[in-house]
């Protein structure tokens, strides 16, 4: 039976949060402990990225490394010990143009805020392939920063052609015999240093025109099949990981109309803050950032957004 809240047709809330990763639940942590009583909607990937990650080993405080879904599951429970009010659904529309704020939450209910503070994440882009889809966590990985360590000594390939391809790449290039990269063009779209870096490095070999047609291996990652674009001539490269390193889709399209993204979709926030370009309206971790994208600097910024919205309601006489 439906509580009376669920099929409520509105709800006011003092600071709403949208998203449910390390920052969305960093976030919640905070302004629970400072009485702002949240709401959080956890979205269409409870616990995000994490949740598709096996072991995090980087993450302070985990000293024998923690799987990733279990990690967000602690975030979870410590968000809601605190007080948090922890809710599914996927926030579907926004309106931003008056105060309170206006979120639509599965395109039916509608919660009005004095705070909202998005912490929506961002996607890894695909290939696309089914073959991807299957090992993804056994060899198959969007990020090489979190995942390299398990391939010391192996070989591996990545796909991509820009600045983060590249820096993978470099970084990869460190733990691994060979690192064969996989550039669809004949040319890479990296910056010129970055480039003139990919090239310098001798154990990063690289196939140009070329792609990935199919991830070979039952329950892990045993080898790639890739094609020449111009000659046609297949290959069969025997590696132990495959990363994709394409770029990243931030998970910001709702909020196009009343907030200032950049040229790639990430929400721009005023330097040394988490505020937008809307007052009361706050942006945390991988939607807002395009640098270093890590569990703990999102959980960063999770703190930061929840201690921007006290402030902010307090000076509103809203607290």
């Amino acid at each position: 039976m439906e509580s009376h809240q669920d099929i409520k047709a509105s709800e006011k809330v003092k600071c709403l949060i949208i998203g449910s990763g390390p920052a969305g639940y960093t976030a919640a942590i905070y302004a629970a402990r400072a009485n702002l009583n949240p709401v959080l909607y956890q979205g269409i990937q409870p616990g995000g990225q994490l949740t598709i990650t096996t072991d995090v080993e980087n993450y302070p405080g985990y000293p024998d490394g923690v799987q990733g879904p279990q990690m967000m599951v602690d975030f979870e429970k410590q968000a809601a010990r605190m007080g948090a009010d922890i809710r599914f659904g996927l926030a579907t529309k926004v309106d931003f143009s008056a105060h309170p704020h206006k979120v639509w939450i599965d395109d039916e209910k509608l919660i009005e805020s004095d705070a909202v503070i998005i912490a929506t994440g961002a996607s890894a882009k695909w290939l696309g392939l089914k073959s991807e889809e299957r090992l993804n966590g056994f060899g198959v990985s969007a990020c090489a920063v979190c995942d390299g360590f398990f391939f010391r000594g192996k070989e591996v390939a990545i796909v991509g052609a820009g600045d983060t391809a590249a820096e993978e790449a470099l970084y990869l290039s460190k733990l691994c015999p060979t690192v064969h990269m996989l550039v669809r063009r004949s040319e890479m779209r990296a910056s010129k240093v970055m480039q003139e870096r990919v090239l310098n490095t001798p154990n990063i070999k690289i196939y140009w025109n070329t792609e990935a047609e199919e991830i070979l291996g039952e329950n892990k990652t045993e080898a790639v099949r890739i094609r020449n674009r111009k000659t046609g001539e297949i290959q069969t490269i025997a590696i132990s990981g495959f990363f994709v390193a394409i770029g990243h889709e931030p998970n910001s399209a709702i909020f196009k109309e009343w907030l200032d993204r950049d040229e790639a979709g990430y929400l721009k926030t005023i330097p040394g803050s988490t505020k937008t370009n809307v007052p009361g309206v706050f942006a945390a971790g991988d939607v807002q950032d395009k640098i270093y994208r890590q569990a703990v600097s999102a959980a960063g910024t999770g703190c930061m957004a929840a201690l921007d919205a006290e402030r902010w309601l307090n000076e509103k006489g809203l607290h």
